[in-house]
């Protein structure tokens, strides 16, 4: 006797399947209406995901969703390129009840975005090509080799602080120049040979740090010459303060300007705005905001101070500015104004033109 098979047909149905990402494996919680219909472990291969949504659930509008983490966007990539629709999120913007912050499981995490995608609550953050990626972490390995320069500095900084020793004048007054490297490497002697091992092995990083520090930069310069880089680079340079690393450092992390709808929205991405706390009558303002990127709020600090000594505009601003305020809140003030002079350059496509100061005071 023939038996009739009937196919399951999702056509029209939305598959909400939420993933919690592990190096060893992934935790899906899928959820079909107001239906759960399974949460389980799975190896991290997306092609094992693929094959179990259209297996089990033939002609769905499937909708994936992960947090943003170190596992980067390929997950995101290779779902799009299947044709599934997948958002990644901030993993602090997902809403969370409180047994949820006190009982935090894999499972628990994977239903909790479930749901709140089911709900329409989640907002996808932007994700960058391939190629703006790789072209970031260039930039962004130059910014942590610089960070092991400094320690490295300072652990030398320290050892001849613990042993008393102090650079002669016509040294010590241009502190890492090649003179006075000359000196740790050929003046300084210890009484043991482990001391002297110790000094020089922090040398030998030193020196290593600088040549590859120089490498890298030289490549992020010709990087800054080709395309898409070229003309933007030229523009914000045109900026006092902004030279070609710290253009394509804005760059990189930008990658499009056009996503940012006002100077608002790209002020709260840099973290150039005021953390605020109201209830009722009372408002508390509390410094700047935690949610940043901590490469942009601290690179526009640095490039305000420069800028501040060489744009009349922005040193009359400053000075203004510190007349009723710490110059430490006064500089955040300018560094907002810079951040404005680089979206207006980025957006228009024109060079910026340096305001002229009258005797009046005015830019």
């Amino acid at each position: 006797m023939q038996q009739q098979v009937t196919k399951p047909d999702f056509s029209g149905q939305d598959i909400f399947v939420a993933m919690d990402i592990g190096n060893k494996s992934w935790m899906v919680s899928i959820m079909v209406g107001e239906i759960e219909h399974r949460t389980f472990s799975q190896p991290p291969i997306v092609e094992k995901l693929v094959h179990y949504l259209y297996h089990n659930f033939p002609g769905g509008r499937y909708r994936c969703v992960y947090e943003a983490g170190y596992q980067g966007f390929w997950i995101h990539d290779q779902l799009r390129h299947r044709g599934i629709d997948c958002i990644v999120v901030n993993p602090a913007d997902v809403p969370t009840k409180h047994k949820e912050h006190t009982h935090k499981t894999n499972g628990v995490d994977a239903r909790k975005l479930a749901r709140s995608m089911r709900s329409g609550e989640l907002d996808a953050i932007y994700v960058p090509s391939h190629s703006a990626l790789e072209d970031r972490s260039l930039v962004r390995v130059r910014g942590r080799f610089v960070k092991k320069q400094t320690r490295c500095k300072n652990q030398i900084k320290a050892l001849l602080t613990f042993y008393g020793i102090v650079a002669p004048d016509e040294v010590g007054r241009d502190h890492w120049s090649r003179r006075y490297i000359l000196w740790l490497e050929e003046q300084i002697a210890f009484s043991r040979s482990s001391g002297d091992m110790a000094l020089r092995s922090l040398l030998e990083e030193l020196l290593f740090l600088r040549q590859t520090i120089a490498r890298v930069t030289k490549e992020i310069r010709s990087l800054a010459e080709t395309e898409p880089y070229r003309l933007d680079v030229s523009y914000l340079r045109t900026i006092g303060g902004i030279g070609v690393v710290s253009a394509m450092i804005f760059l990189t992390e930008l990658i499009d300007i056009g996503r940012f709808h006002s100077l608002d929205h790209l002020a709260n991405y840099c973290g150039l705005v005021p953390r605020e706390h109201s209830t009722g009558e009372e408002q508390t303002i509390a410094g700047l905001t935690p949610r940043r990127n901590p490469m942009l709020r601290v690179l526009l600090v640095e490039c305000a101070w420069v800028a501040v000594r060489k744009d009349p505009a922005l040193l009359l601003a400053f000075t203004k500015l510190s007349a009723r305020m710490p110059k430490n809140k006064a500089i955040i003030r300018i560094a907002r104004k810079l951040l404005n002079r680089i979206r207006f350059v980025l957006k228009n496509q024109q060079p910026y033109e340096t305001g002229i100061v009258s005797m009046a005071g005015t830019a």
